[in-house]
Parts: structure tokens; C-alpha cells; sequence
């Protein structure tokens, strides 16, 4: 069984995921802070030593005829870096419609009585284990 992360990277928060391969299922656990272009790298580094990952998953925000936009480019920057930095493989994935299905799983918590109004920034984390979960679905 491998210990994966996905990520959802965003302008302002990177969306950060657990999962693994025997189960095939990822949870989202935390929305880490961009600052001027730089994730709160001390946060990455503290989940890693955590949680031990063999592998990145970095969802790529493609258009709708699959190529690349301005945030994909800020994707790939992300994945290099943290590969470089964490010495691990780094792979990419479509993160087609993951907001959507996030923001879904979001409203059904919300009205299961599972997450309040004030626990919204979980969806960036959501969204992570929402890429993860599609990754673990093709690999």
C-alpha cells in the first residue's frame, strides 16, 4: 500500500489531499496558504513528514479542449518544485469538473449536518482528494 497526496493548486490556497493505493480512496486534509506566489512551504513540509507520501498528484487545469491555460503553467511550476524539494515522483492529472464535484460533496456534508457554512475552505482540500481519486481510478 502506497501513501499518495493530491493537490489542487490555486492562486491563494493549494487544496492538499491523503489516499492510498489499496483502497483507492483520498480525504482531503488540509488547504495550505499561497503568499506571493510561494505555498507556506514549513505547512507542506510538517504534512510530509506526517503522512510519508511515495507520490504527488497534481491536478492541471486544462481548457475545455485540453490544453494548457495561465493556471496550469502555475501547476507545472508547483509539481517541479516539489519534486525537486521533496525528492519524489510528481505526477499530473486533468483536474477537469473537480471544483464542481468538491463543491457537490461539500453541499451534501453541509446538509447531512457533517460541515457548516464556516468549514467552506475544505473544498480547495476536497477538491485535492477529488484529483486524487480519479488518479487512484485510472492507475
Amino acid at each position: 500500500m502506497a501513501c499518495l497526496f493530491g493537490f489542487d493548486v490555486g492562486t491563494r490556497l493549494i487544496g492538499v489531499a491523503v489516499g492510498n493505493t489499496l483502497t483507492a480512496t483520498a480525504r482531503g486534509i488540509a488547504a495550505i496558504a499561497v503568499r506571493e506566489g510561494q505555498p507556506d512551504w514549513t505547512r507542506l513540509d510538517a504534512l510530509r513528514r506526517e503522512w510519508l507520501p511515495e507520490r504527488a498528484i497534481v491536478g492541471l487545469p486544462l481548457d475545455g479542449d485540453g490544453r494548457d491555460q495561465p493556471m496550469t503553467r502555475t501547476a507545472r511550476r508547483f509539481g517541479a518544485a516539489l519534486a525537486e524539494r521533496w525528492q519524489l515522483p510528481v505526477e499530473f492529472t486533468d483536474e477537469g469538473h473537480t471544483s464542481q464535484e468538491a463543491s457537490r460533496r461539500f453541499a451534501a456534508q453541509r446538509a447531512a449536518g457533517l460541515k457548516k457554512r464556516s468549514d467552506a475552505g475544505t473544498i480547495d482540500a476536497e477538491a485535492a482528494a477529488v484529483i486524487l481519486e480519479a488518479w487512484l481510478a485510472q492507475a
